[in-house]
């Protein structure tokens, strides 16, 4: 006997142990399934509900693991009848299919291979088992037979050709029935036809083939399943290559794509697994549907983006995250839930807040809604109500809730601003700058913040002044912090009580402003400079919500307010949350009375006002030297203003402005009168003119001269006609 002979006969008993050895230590059924890793992360609601669907494997395209049971009996026959027909019979290996390819090879005729479903299984089970660029070597052969063998000693029939169609390749990145089926024909494993099924098992044999290969071997392997059918060919053929061009499997889809990718992103487990959220997926769905259509009725306004958060007050969980509009947007991508921009108004709860705890003010203080200039070190500032007209001396309730900018500028600086900054930040809104820095414009929302810190500060209002954490991950409640009180909770419950007023909303918003619910709720709009920006915010017992309504760009909308923007939108999904839920008014807490005031002048109707204990007072007047002070005087324009007219905006849509502080005012121009009271709106024509201001007495309290330069309209007196309508 050669030496060679003698060395193949001692080694190869000894290859077969050692295989026997690694067949012996195959994985389990159970343990396969349970280390099978789909490419896709599944984010859920908080009661397992499907909220989005995220890839997070780029290397492959594995859908999820498919019980047997829920694949299509169509496509299990046609991968028994492609890759392994007496798959029923063996025992791991088909030792007839075996001799059968031994024959072929003897014989240089083309046969079917012999591995069967079960070799193939242990071959992608085992990495050391796979095959190679160049096939595989004896070795991996033999070890493939044994441990074959070994899984049918250990698992069950119906084990094997489940986890086979769960982890075999079909197609370039496609591993498993789920990822193919969803890819190439758009629908589960268990509504695969024949056809389809045929197409699948042909995949498996020639995964990189031309579309025509695939196509007629998925033929044949229709006419071997249904014996004596005559299935058309060329209609496979056809079918095949369109399939094998679809990508229908979409890398994410659902209806919190901005959610999911932060929970991913943050979850604390070690496992890679489903992600499951704080979200109830019924109220995500009906959040955006409803944000989606009232932005398609505001088309035509410049307005394309959106994003909603609602929190649970008690808990402070996520229950709705919409970071866009989704196909309305440009900007999709842009989570409008965490970007930072200018909250406009929304601010001014958080101000009245601080001056009621420094008991600057109380509810029924009164303060002057006018022309207001206020040094700086950057100049003069000049605050201006939305509305551009000012309501003369107001309280603090209706300065709130009907959301006027001069009483907050006023009231910020009795407050000052760093002390703002200060509150801002204890609510949880962490300003970039120092209070300084936005100087008094912080009073109007100068600074930037997000729509989540936002939303989660008017919790801080809803939990009477007490901070929390949000959290959008289920997990054990965390207590509130020794010293987590933000803001005095006397001032949390009076500021909620004036945004809840609807009577004192309405110098504003009218009576049946959309902010006005069934329910006990307290809210406030808001809208930054240049319309960018559109906010409605507010809270019932249960739940806080918030929306933003803009453009991710930062463009401008077009004539859209806090009522038309964001406000209908917030309507509506308190009104879902509350459906058959009652929220009533908070009980007031220690250190809070109740007192019947009056106001001198009849400036407001009397009624029932909230104090911090020790600041109420019955009646609220104007001191009789109030306005008596200072005399009548313009203060805008100022004098020597050149105006130049724009030539192309008409000019019967151009006016100048003019303001003055006083009572009982009259304007003249050149000596005729042509306007009364603390502003006038007038239509210019080029020239120089002298503008005067008479005072109750009939005398020129002040006055001023100013340039008109340019085109004007076609005769004075036609302008003067015009201006005095």
């Amino acid at each position: 006997m050669s030496s060679s002979r003698l060395s193949v006969s001692f080694l190869l008993p000894a290859l077969v142990l050692v295989l026997a050895q690694r067949a012996w230590a195959l994985a389990t059924f159970d343990e396969v399934r349970r280390d099978f890793r789909p490419s896709d992360t599944l984010v859920l609601d908080r009661d397992g509900q499907l909220l989005q669907r995220v890839r997070t494997d780029p290397a492959v395209r594995r859908g999820q693991w498919i019980a047997l049971a829920d694949i299509s009996p169509a496509l299990r026959t046609a991968m028994v009848m492609s890759e392994d027909k007496r798959f029923y019979e063996h025992s791991g290996v088909d030792w007839r299919a075996v001799s059968a390819a031994a024959w072929g090879n003897l014989w240089n005729t083309r046969t079917r291979g012999a591995s069967t479903i079960t070799m193939q299984l242990a071959g992608l089970l085992d990495d050391d088992l796979r095959r190679s660029g160049g096939g595989r070597s004896l070795g991996q052969k033999l070890g493939q037979t044994v441990a074959a063998q070994r899984l049918e000693q250990t698992w069950r029939k119906d084990q094997i050709l489940e986890a086979y169609l769960n982890i075999v390749p079909f197609r370039g990145e496609i591993v498993g029935i789920d990822a193919l089926s969803r890819t190439l024909f758009g629908k589960a494993p268990h509504g695969l036809d024949a056809r389809e099924a045929a197409v699948a098992a042909a995949l498996v044999r020639a995964p990189n083939a031309k579309p025509a290969v695939v196509g007629q071997r998925a033929c044949e392997l229709m006419r071997a399943m249904e014996p004596g059918s005559r299935p058309d060919c060329d209609a496979v053929d056809m079918f095949t290559a369109a399939a094998l061009q679809r990508r229908g499997f979409d890398a994410s889809e659902g209806i919190a794509p901005h959610l999911a990718r932060r929970a991913i992103a943050t979850r604390t487990d070690s496992t890679h697994g489903d992600v499951r959220t704080t979200l109830r997926a019924p109220l995500q769905r009906f959040a955006l549907g409803t944000l989606q259509r009232h932005l398609r009725e505001l088309r035509g306004r410049n307005v394309e983006d959106g994003a909603v958060v609602v929190l649970d007050n008690a808990s402070g969980d996520v229950l709705a995250w919409i970071g866009s509009s989704g196909t309305l947007s440009r900007a999709a991508e842009v989570d409008g839930v965490l970007a930072q921009r200018q909250p406009g108004s929304t601010l001014k709860p958080f101000l009245y807040a601080e001056a009621f705890a420094e008991r600057r003010l109380t509810a029924a203080s009164l303060l002057d809604d006018s022309s207001a200039q206020i040094n700086t070190a950057s100049g003069l500032y000049i605050p201006q109500n939305y509305d551009r007209q000012f309501k003369g001396y107001v309280s603090v309730r209706t300065a709130l809730a009907a959301s006027l900018n001069v009483p907050a500028v006023r009231t910020l600086v009795m407050v000052s601003p760093e002390a703002f900054a200060r509150q801002l930040r204890a609510a949880g809104l962490p300003l970039a700058q120092s209070g300084d820095y936005y100087g008094y414009s912080l009073a109007l929302g100068s600074a930037e913040v997000s729509l989540l810190a936002l939303t989660n500060a008017y919790r801080t209002l809803a939990n009477g002044g007490c901070f929390g954490e949000t959290r959008y991950l289920p997990g054990p409640a965390t207590p509130q912090a020794a010293g987590a009180q933000a803001i005095d909770p006397r001032a949390a419950f009076i500021v909620g009580d004036i945004l809840s007023d609807t009577n004192a909303r309405a110098r504003t918003f009218g009576l049946d402003s959309v902010l006005g619910t069934r329910f006990w709720t307290a809210a406030k709009t808001g809208t930054s400079k240049d319309m960018r920006d559109n906010w409605a915010i507010g809270w019932s017992q249960r739940y806080t919500v918030g929306v933003w309504v803009g453009n991710a760009s930062g463009a401008p909308m077009w004539d859209v307010s806090g009522t038309s923007g964001a406000a209908p939108v917030w309507a509506e999904v308190m009104g879902f949350l509350h459906r058959g839920v009652p929220s009533r008014a908070p009980a007031p807490p220690n250190g809070v009375v109740q007192k019947q005031v009056r106001f001198g002048d009849e400036l407001e109707a009397a009624r029932s006002e909230w104090f911090i204990a020790g600041t109420e007072q019955a009646v609220f007047t104007i001191a009789p030297d109030a306005t008596a002070a200072s005399a009548p005087r313009i203060t805008s324009p100022a004098d020597g203003t050149i105006i130049a007219i724009d030539p192309d905006i008409p000019p019967g849509s151009q006016r100048v402005r003019f303001d003055a502080d006083g009572r009982a005012l009259q304007w003249r121009i050149d000596g005729k009168a042509f306007a009364r009271g603390n502003t006038a709106q007038w239509l210019p024509w080029p020239g120089r003119h002298l503008i005067e201001l008479v005072d109750a007495q009939g005398q020129v309290a002040d006055s001023i001269r100013l340039e008109v330069r340019g085109a004007g309209v076609a005769t004075r007196a036609k302008a003067t006609k015009n201006a005095s309508r």
